[in-house]
């Protein structure tokens, strides 16, 4: 049975993993890694509407992905921990890997 810190160590885990699990949310941290952005900029890279890109802005910020502040009346985002952009190259390489045994089960057809 798991002690209580490991479970809440999985839960917050688990929670960071959902607020990623979503294309758009993957593509604005990937747009963040180069530095701070403002929503309307944000929205403009993915070629969202401003309202729907602020409601995957605040599941990041809610999770602990991103922090921001106001800069006017610009509300300018930033990644919290730099870190999570590691998790997505490895997920290119997983990516990666599939693609090879897709390719040997193809070859195999």
């Amino acid at each position: 049975m798991l002690d209580k810190n490991k479970q809440l160590l999985y839960e917050k885990q688990a929670e960071i993993a959902g607020a990623i699990a979503h294309p758009l949310r993957v593509a604005i941290l990937d747009f963040l890694k180069d530095g701070d952005q403002c929503v309307c900029d944000i929205a403009g890279y993915i070629g969202s509407e401003r309202s729907n890109v602020s409601r995957h802005l605040a599941v990041m910020v809610n999770s602990g992905l991103l922090e921001y502040r106001k800069e006017g009346l610009k509300v300018i985002y930033s990644l919290k921990c730099k870190c999570i952009t590691d998790f997505f190259i490895c997920a290119v390489k997983v990516v990666k890997q599939q693609a090879k045994e897709n390719e040997k089960l193809l070859r195999a057809i």
